[in-house]
């Protein structure tokens, strides 16, 4: 009896082992998989011609920088600001014929729009950016750069580098800056895009500097940017999600805002790096 326990629990231990082994061995090999299956699907979706330049995808994304100088006036002269920005849209007017490039690349545009002095409480800086801003000159990827792009997140989802299952959706982990000091501030407003009167956004923000923070607020229209500049008095969602203070990385979900909507950025003039990047991810809810 005790004979024939000692058997099966051996058997049992083994059976075990052998699925250990096999879970493993695919682990190691899923990095391999993914590439081929890739590849498997774009020869396939190659043999349909015309199908390898038109998008799987169902929303139009609108990638622009804007690129900002702080003159001697600030403190954080003579620093400069990279913002990157994603914004992810559902348009009704969208056609699945896409564009043959990424206009977040302007390298072979000379298009931009002129240097422009602004001020904010007298303090001047110079901003420029992309004519690509603006929501009528938005891209879709090809099918054979979506299903390459899809290959990629799903890798960085098993390795936890990406927390969103969307290719082009970014989220980021909500991190507080806990060291904030008072300073003077640098605002500045990202629109949304959308053809509808009442939408509902996800975002995510991240700034590279350890030495840094930035407050976000939804904000219905570009006025209450303005508000601020003039008084640093202004109006915002104030729902849970539509507003984050003294973060260095934060995601938050704004529903039911109007179509003039857009994040108030506002980041402490301490900067001491000669380049920082904020990344500004913008992702219409379907």
């Amino acid at each position: 009896m005790i004979h024939s326990k000692l058997i099966y629990i051996f058997w049992k231990l083994c059976h075990y082992y052998k699925i250990s082994q096999i879970f493993y061995f695919f682990m190691r090999k899923i990095f391999l998989i993914l590439p081929v299956l890739a590849f498997i699907i774009l020869l396939m979706n190659g043999l349909y011609g015309h199908s390898l330049f038109t998008s799987p995808y169902d929303q139009d994304i609108n990638k622009y920088s804007i690129y900002v100088h702080f003159q001697d006036e600030w403190d954080s002269s003579p620093s400069n600001v990279l913002f990157e920005i994603t914004n992810i849209w559902s348009n009704s007017n969208s056609n699945n014929q896409v564009y043959s490039t990424d206009f977040s690349n302007v390298s072979n545009f000379d298009n931009y729009n002129s240097n422009n002095l602004q001020f904010q409480d007298n303090r001047g800086y110079v901003e420029l950016k992309h004519q690509f801003s603006d929501c009528n000159s938005s891209w879709k990827p090809m099918s054979y750069r979506y299903v390459i792009d899809s290959v990629r997140n799903q890798i960085e989802l098993i390795q936890g580098k990406e927390l969103h299952s969307d290719t082009y959706v970014s989220i980021f982990p909500n991190i507080k800056f806990s060291d904030s000091t008072e300073s003077n501030f640098y605002a500045q407003f990202i629109p949304i895009c959308t053809d509808k009167k009442i939408t509902s956004y996800e975002y995510s923000i991240s700034i590279d500097d350890d030495n840094s923070w930035f407050d976000v607020y939804f904000v219905n229209s570009k006025k209450q940017f303005d508000n601020y500049i003039i008084s640093q008095n202004f109006d915002f969602y104030v729902d849970n999600g539509c507003f984050g203070k003294n973060y260095q990385s934060f995601s938050g979900t704004c529903t039911n805002i109007d179509k003039e909507s857009g994040l108030l950025i506002i980041i402490p003039d301490n900067l001491n790096r000669s380049l920082i990047k904020i990344e500004v991810n913008l992702h219409e809810k379907l």
